[in-house]
């Protein structure tokens, strides 16, 4: 996400940086560039205004201009002045005093509704809560389907009815059910459409006014850029929304929903969708992730996201291994495992200060892990435990067992090598990380 946007605003700060001095047509012109780089990114011309403004005022100050560096003075500015234009800081999904917590999810079909009440359910389930959903997309069967699949996948139940019920009755008996059952947070998967329209508003109005929910979330696909804005301010205009969940997120290169929504708005980005896994429903932070767009990467996401997927028994017993140079195949498939809980690689690689940039261009193949795996998969317990016996008959019966040929086994073989000296390299006190 921001990739466009990044390559192009770090050109512009790399021209500002390389002088020693910034006259203040320096600053107009950079700020010419930004604003046409902001545009092309799809963020909303008034929003590019405002924006452009402020920061003009800012760099153009006594402080810039004298300082000794001028041009990280106005990145500072640039980031700073992002921060605030994306809401300042991280805004929380209030809980209601009294349980059950209800959490009206709204939008258009396709935007990723169906599969983010589950997601969200799956983030309350890992807090220790207990949520329960419920299908109010009555209309189509489909969804409701969808729903309790995705029910299912996670362990939570899934309040649903026939097809064509009426969404004030199904809730009515969701909200029974749940209070029964000791449900503490009840997600509502409302009704979508392809387009706003009156009879959509009205319903969600309706439904609104009797589960008087503690928080109404407007779920909005970040890969329609502008429309994602503009469907935001529809449904604040009649809904009164508390936030907005952007999905999509990931494969957004351009990012102007997101610059643009709270702006517009007023209202909050709570969350974002980094990905088609159901872990993979992140809390929105204005600062880490003007960070990210600058290219100063996100360690603190990068440790919160290491500290979830790693098991602190299995990483004390890894440490052991290395200690006695005993890293085998079998280590190698479990680090992998937890590399894949943390989500997409090139999210985790663009986190890192300095590594993003390095990796513009580069094709990063998330299926390689797969192939990975199977060949792991495909080795007995004695090969995985000691790859000196590997031979050439060995090599092609595992080839042939993980549907990889023999090329394929003797790269992670190399791969796995260059893995054990690094480490080697690293125990010994020798490793130093590369400059960036």
């Amino acid at each position: 996400m921001f990739e466009s946007l990044s390559e192009k605003l770090e050109g512009i700060f790399k021209k500002l940086k390389g002088r020693g001095l910034l006259k203040e047509a320096d600053i107009a012109e950079a700020m010419k560039e930004i604003r046409m780089a902001l545009l092309e990114a799809d963020v909303n011309f008034k929003v590019v205004k405002d924006f452009t403004d402020k920061v003009k005022q800012r760099a153009a100050g006594k402080e810039v201009i004298e300082s000794i560096t001028p041009g990280q003075q106005v990145v500072k500015i640039v980031h700073d002045e992002l921060c605030a234009l994306m809401g300042g800081g991280f805004r929380k999904i209030n809980l209601a005093p009294n349980p059950p917590t209800i959490i009206m999810l709204v939008g258009l079909h396709g935007s990723g509704k169906t599969t983010t009440s589950a997601k969200l359910a799956n983030n309350f389930k890992k807090e220790g809560r207990r949520p329960m959903l419920v299908a109010l997309d009555t209309g189509r069967p489909a969804a409701i389907d969808q729903l309790k699949a995705l029910g299912a996948q996670i362990d939570v139940p899934v309040y649903a009815t026939r097809p064509g019920d009426e969404p004030v009755r199904i809730f009515s008996e969701a909200l029974k059910k749940s209070n029964q059952e000791g449900r503490d947070v009840l997600i509502l998967d409302t009704a979508g459409r392809l387009h706003i329209d009156e009879q959509l508003m009205k319903e969600l109005e309706n439904l609104k006014k009797e589960a008087n929910p503690k928080e109404i979330l407007l779920v909005a696909d970040a890969m329609t850029g502008q429309d994602a804005v503009n469907i935001a301010k529809s449904f604040n205009d009649r809904l009164d929304i508390d936030g907005v969940i952007l999905t999509k997120m990931d494969g957004d290169a351009r990012g102007g929903a997101a610059l643009s929504i709270v702006a517009v708005t007023g209202k909050p980005i709570k969350l974002i969708g980094v990905g088609e896994k159901i872990e993979f429903l992140e809390t929105f932070h204005p600062e880490r992730m003007a960070s990210r767009i600058l290219g100063m990467g996100d360690v603190i996401s990068l440790v919160e996201k290491a500290q979830e997927a790693v098991d602190m028994e299995e990483a004390l017993k890894l440490e052991e291994k290395l200690k006695k140079d005993s890293f085998t195949f079998e280590d190698l498939k479990n680090q992998l495992k937890q590399l894949k809980k943390m989500g997409p690689l090139e999210n985790i690689l663009g986190m890192i200060p300095g590594l993003g940039k390095q990796m513009k261009g580069v094709n990063i193949d998330n299926s390689a892990f797969a192939k990975v795996e199977a060949i792991i998969n495909s080795m007995t317990v004695q090969e995985r435990r000691n790859y000196v016996i590997l031979g050439g008959s060995r090599k092609k019966r595992i080839a042939d067992g993980s549907g990889t040929t023999v090329a394929d086994v003797n790269r992670l073989l190399k791969q796995y090598l260059e893995m054990k000296k690094m480490l080697k390299r690293f125990k010994s006190g020798k490793f130093r990380m590369p400059q960036f």
